[in-house]
């Protein structure tokens, strides 16, 4: 994860149960990096998720298979905070809000919930968010709600958008189709646009969230022949804007790395 406050600063979870924060040359890299600026250590087992706070610098979430949730100083390399017990499961995503004072989680139960870190409570919490038992994810928009994406008991796959004040019913969802691959939610905060790619998908679906009901809008859908094996994208201060782009993402194929770019025609 590309740390926001620093455009040379990335941090990777690892097999080896560390959190490793890498420090990229002013010019790009000329050969691979072996020698991380900070090792962070404190999971027991392998950390699969990562998060920088969006607004206090040097402060990193990581989410380990332990079912833990750490909050990391990454300038003394110390845990801020251990959240140990709030999960009972695996920990499918976490993500912060935008003011960085809570964090959502989807979790392996089935549950959403928002935690609040300093306090090391579940504030708000939500059962069987999407029915079925394949992997959900949940992320924080910018307005405070929560959109999840995750599959119905009979395995369509959903999106749900929810108001974290009242968590008892969604506030839109919608069901897609009944592939199988785990869909993956990307969230611009300037356009209001989610980005859904699911794995082993050939296309990128996408969808404006507005305030007016049904809330979740379907915009359009990008396809391509070649099945994504995983996607990752650009950190909006690297997008081309003369070329009026506004998303930028990074396609795995099985032997390389395929960008793909979303531009807005201007006249």
């Amino acid at each position: 994860d590309w740390c926001p406050h620093n455009d040379h600063v990335i941090a990777s979870g690892s097999e080896d149960c560390t959190v490793m924060v890498w420090q990229i040359p002013e010019h790009g890299l000329s050969q691979p990096l072996t020698e991380p600026v900070v090792v962070l250590e404190g999971h027991s087992k392998r950390v699969g998720i990562i998060a920088w706070h969006p607004t206090a610098r040097n402060v990193l979430l990581s989410a380990g298979c332990d079912n833990v949730v750490l909050i990391w100083n990454v300038g003394t390399a110390e845990e801020l905070y251990r959240l140990d017990g709030l999960h009972p499961d695996l920990i499918y995503s976490a993500s912060w809000s935008r003011d960085g004072a809570r964090f959502c989680t989807a979790c392996k139960d089935k549950s959403v919930r928002v935690i609040d870190p300093r306090r090391g409570t579940v504030v708000a919490e939500k059962e069987r968010a999407h029915e079925g038992a394949r992997p959900m994810r949940a992320i924080f928009l910018a307005d405070g709600k929560i959109f999840t994406t995750g599959f119905s008991r009979m395995s369509e796959r959903q999106l749900a958008l929810w108001d974290t004040e009242n968590l008892e019913e969604p506030m839109g969802l919608q069901e897609l189709d009944s592939s199988n691959g785990a869909l993956l939610p990307f969230y611009d905060p300037d356009t209001n646009v989610v980005y859904v790619c699911g794995k082993g998908d050939s296309s990128i679906r996408y969808f404006e969230i507005t305030e007016e009901p049904p809330y979740i809008h379907f915009l359009n859908t990008f396809t391509s022949k070649e099945p994504q094996r995983g996607m990752g994208w650009m950190p909006k201060r690297g997008l081309d804007v003369s070329k009026c782009e506004i998303a930028r993402f990074f396609k795995l194929h099985e032997r390389k790395c395929e960008p793909i770019i979303m531009t807005v025609p201007r006249k």
